[in-house]
């Protein structure tokens, strides 16, 4: 006789079925991930900044709307944000459909590609804000850690399944189905979500935005040091390797979004018991190294070594900063103290694209590496800083 779930099981499959729209939302950034750097640069004849452009314009439009997508999930409920957020996905994959038809016509091209990377950036934001506010409100804050980590987990599973997917189709089919499959994709999962219970709104006292955003600021700053490296990898891994003559790029971006959920589905439970300050510190330790290798790599496998450091390290940055912050923050203030949170990370992979654009153009593609290896450092060094400040503040 199979046995009834105990109520952990219960409530991490409730968590499952919410984080699944943010798994759908990601794949939809997944998918064309490794290939629109070289559509723009190869294809319609820009440079590597401009390619840097296009990716990092999503990351900016998600950054600018976090408040609204807060917001949106706080008073509306979490669940519609959820909603208007995948058919903004959907509208992004028609917007991207129709540029691939294009490329005779690199202007309208590329005017209709930024269009879609900030529908879709836009789009991005309310999902993951709202998928992680819908958890917490089905489960409870006791599992805000559990639900910030499988949240984390769809989303980089979603890349790492996307961007190799997302070359094979192109490869294999053309570009048009990236924009096809994913108005598909996100209007299916729409429907879905439609049919699920939604969170409680909960009322009371809310903070302005700009004192939830100075709340979250310091831990913010440090998150935004240690994702600037994903950002550079998954911008340009794939001219990265074109520059050394290597094939298979999307496997790098594979190899970071697999240990990532390894890592966050082994050592999640480290940060309630280690304190989420102290796993920061390690993990961005880890980070480091991982951006230096891909950096000093001299033939592939080093570099998928590297890429998977950096997605061990970075696994658990999120979920050990964001549990120290929403314990201090009123329990009806708290979507937009995630969706304040989650600017810096925005702001991480936004500025991933040009800064990172412009050094490799002077200083070519491996230096980049090198520069996010610097600034993760520096986030380790100031999650330090913050430790000994909340040790002093609790003494």
């Amino acid at each position: 006789m199979p046995t009834a779930p105990t109520s952990a099981d219960t409530s991490t499959l409730q968590i499952l079925t919410i984080v699944f729209f943010t798994f759908i939302s990601f794949l939809c950034i997944g998918l064309p991930l490794a290939v629109l750097p070289g559509y723009v640069l190869y294809d319609l004849g820009y440079s590597s900044i401009l390619a840097g452009v296009v990716i990092g314009t999503q990351y900016f439009s998600t950054l600018l709307t976090r408040p609204m997508s807060g917001s949106i999930a706080d008073r509306l409920g979490a669940k519609q944000g959820v909603l208007y957020g995948l058919i903004g996905c959907s509208v992004s994959g028609a917007v991207t459909l129709l540029a691939t038809y294009l490329v005779a016509y690199p202007l309208a091209s590329l005017i209709l590609l930024l269009i879609g990377r900030v529908i879709l950036g836009v789009s991005q934001g309310l999902v993951g804000t709202g998928s992680i506010s819908w958890g917490i409100g089905r489960v409870g804050p006791d599992n805000t850690a559990r639900v910030i980590s499988w949240n984390g987990i769809a989303s980089y599973g979603a890349v790492a399944l996307g961007a190799p997917m997302g070359v094979l189709m192109a490869s294999s089919i053309g570009l048009w189905s990236i924009g096809g499959t994913t108005l598909v994709l996100a209007g299916a999962a729409f429907f879905l979500a439609r049919i699920k219970t939604p969170a409680p709104i909960i009322h009371g006292t809310r903070l302005a935005f700009r004192r939830v955003f100075m709340k979250v600021a310091p831990n913010g700053v440090a998150l935004a040091l240690g994702s600037i490296g994903f950002g550079t990898l998954a911008t340009f891994i794939t001219l990265y390797y074109d520059s050394r003559g290597w094939d298979n790029a999307a496997y790098c971006l594979s190899a970071f979004g697999g240990a990532f959920i390894v890592a966050r589905l082994l050592f999640s439970s480290t940060i309630k018991k280690r304190g989420g300050y102290r796993v920061a510190t390690v993990c961005l330790i880890i980070e480091t190294i991982g951006l230096l290798l891909v950096w000093l790599a001299a033939t592939p496998w080093i570099t998928l070594c590297g890429a998977a450091l950096t997605g061990f390290g970075l696994s658990l940055v999120y979920p050990a900063l964001g549990v120290e912050i929403i314990s201090r923050i009123p329990p009806a203030s708290r979507s937009s103290a995630l969706g304040a949170y989650a600017v810096f990370f925005d702001l991480s992979l936004g500025i991933a694209g040009p800064l990172m654009g412009a050094i490799a153009g002077h200083f070519g593609f491996g230096a980049i590496f090198m520069v996010a290896a610097v600034m993760a450092f520096s986030g380790m060094l100031l999650t330090l800083l913050l430790k000994r400040i909340e040790k002093r503040s609790t003494a």
